[in-house]
């Protein structure tokens, strides 16, 4: 899916958790910058509406799950990153280059604080 950037914030050098946002006119519209620098409230709110209205896309989805993993709630993220890998695999750029949605949710589940929940 060209046209979308996964921030992973520390998640493909580090393994952490993953953020998500197309490029295009909106200015961050899935709230990666702000979940970078954990301001997470309002993105959450847009974040979760999104999810509630059936929106299963991998931005939703990976910068959710981000949030749940600053918020201390693994388990939330793991279900997050499950349903990205049930998806078909999404090629996104990254703040390091490029990767697919899968491998972004399948290292961030590798994560210390994610893996324990398995």
């Amino acid at each position: 899916m060209i046209g979308k950037i996964a921030l992973a914030a520390a998640a493909l050098a580090m393994a952490g958790p993953a953020l998500a946002a197309p490029t295009g006119g909106v200015e961050d519209p899935y709230g990666a910058r702000s979940i970078a620098k954990g301001r997470t409230a309002h993105i959450e709110r847009r974040l979760e509406s999104a999810f509630r209205k059936g929106r299963r896309d991998p931005e939703v989805l990976l910068n959710l799950a981000a949030i749940r993993l600053t918020q201390q709630r693994a388990a939330a993220a793991q279900e997050l990153y499950g349903l990205v890998l049930q998806q078909p695999d999404a090629d996104m750029a990254t703040l390091s280059g490029s990767a697919w949605s899968h491998e972004i949710a399948r290292r961030a589940m590798a994560a210390p604080q994610v893996a324990a929940n398995w």
